[in-house]
């Protein structure tokens, strides 16, 4: 360590999303007076996927027992209520169904029970008649209930973690250069000419972690694919009590055509999940060709097109056709009509693909010299924010105390 570096920070967090700015307030906790500073690229926080999603408190039934996801999720969801209340935050934990439509997805939906008791999450099995005990509207042939679950405002989480975090916030610090010396540390420099020096660095760039993680000197050996999940909104909220999910394919992270009754009453439905033609594409009309190029230039985006073309064609399909959209609606709420579905803002997913096409699930978190790179936060992300922010937090503390 060189005694002529003057260090602007002790940490430096790039992303302020929710892992970000729960990573800050983590490591403040954690050792108070770590200086720590974050560098968001918008004029706010949760502008992306924190900002941009169901708003939905998962319970964690879905997780493979003993993965990152399951454990987090399990842990956050319980942390995550607790904190909304301790601060004011709207939440409401409302439970959820998951509903069989078809006789070829029993066996999933009872694959579902057995991994929900192994994460310690209390479920009930309904019969196609103890359905309308929770939605009266709903139809299905048999259905779980799943009680832990809710919502919240994560927006409102978001910021209540930066201000509960001590650390100094920039917005509109956009990093497009990263120097990294083991002896040195970490200098960044942002669009509008600032430089930040700190010892330890810490990625949770979300949609750009990649790109990132590569400004840093670091292969991270995936990267991200974007895809847009496209939300409507129901006309008639009324049909609906609280959250409504499909039995999920397990060969996809993506949960499929959902209705989620939010803290604000309002009932939205989706989504589905495309290919974006840019890491912000949130409609088909915004299209980065860079980023677009970049994609199709790693051999992993082919190779989960050719795997999966099938499964992708019926989510175009749905995404250009809004009577397709409906058709899917109406396998779990027979009573909705294409009228009812109005459009609503979409969200774009960070999902990391590695190189042989494979999505990846899990959480994704890399270490290199004085960096954490965080290079998949998928859904529960948000939910299981508080124990990431832990995880992460850990790690560059561990970091900051070696160097």
């Amino acid at each position: 360590m060189s005694a002529g570096v003057a260090y602007d920070c002790d940490v430096l967090v790039i992303g302020g999303g929710i892992v970000g700015l729960s990573t800050a307030y983590a490591i403040t906790r954690a050792a108070p007076g770590t200086r720590v500073t974050l560098l968001e690229k918008e004029a706010g926080p949760a502008r992306h996927q924190t900002g941009r999603n169901s708003g939905v408190i998962h319970s964690g039934i879905y997780y493979r027992p003993g993965s990152l996801k399951a454990r987090f999720a399990v842990k956050g969801a319980a942390e995550m209520v607790k904190f909304c209340a301790e601060y004011g935050i709207a939440h409401a934990v409302t439970g959820k169904l998951i509903v069989a439509t078809e006789r070829a997805e029993l066996p999933r939906l009872h694959a579902l029970v057995q991994r929900g008791r192994e994460n310690g999450i209390p479920v009930r099995e309904l019969g196609a008649a103890q359905i309308g005990e929770y939605e009266p509207e709903v139809r299905g042939l048999a259905a779980i209930h799943v009680g832990t679950t809710g919502v919240c405002d994560f927006v409102g989480v978001a910021r209540q973690l930066g201000r509960a975090s001590g650390a100094e916030i920039r917005y509109g610090a956009q990093v497009v250069r990263v120097d990294r010396r083991p002896e040195r540390g970490v200098a960044v420099l942002t669009a509008r000419g600032d430089v930040v020096r700190a010892r330890v660095l810490v990625n949770c760039a979300g949609l750009y972690c990649d790109e990132v993680a590569r400004l840093a000197g670091d292969e991270p050996g995936m990267r991200i694919v974007p895809f847009r999940g496209e939300y409507y909104e129901l006309a008639r909220p009324e049909l609906v009590r609280g959250l409504v999910y499909p039995v999920p394919d397990p060969a996809f992270p993506f949960l499929g055509v959902h209705l989620t009754r939010g803290i604000d009453g309002g009932v939205h439905i989706g989504p589905n999940a495309v290919p974006a033609l840019a890491r912000e594409g949130y409609g088909w009309g915004v299209v980065r060709p860079w980023e677009v190029a970049g994609t199709l230039a790693w051999p992993g985006a082919w190779a989960l097109a050719r795997r999966h073309w099938r499964y992708g064609g019926g989510e175009l399909r749905r995404s250009v056709s809004k009577k397709a959209f409906t058709a899917a609606v109406r396998r779990l709420l027979p009573a909705a009509e294409e009228g009812d579905l109005v459009r609503a803002a979409a969200g774009v997913r960070a999902q990391a693909v590695l190189r042989d096409g494979t999505l990846v699930d899990d959480f994704l978190i890399k270490e290199a010299p004085r960096t954490v790179h965080v290079l998949n936060a998928p859904s529960p992300a948000a939910t299981a924010s508080l124990p990431i922010g832990r995880e992460v937090a850990q790690r560059a503390l561990a970091m900051l105390d070696a160097v």
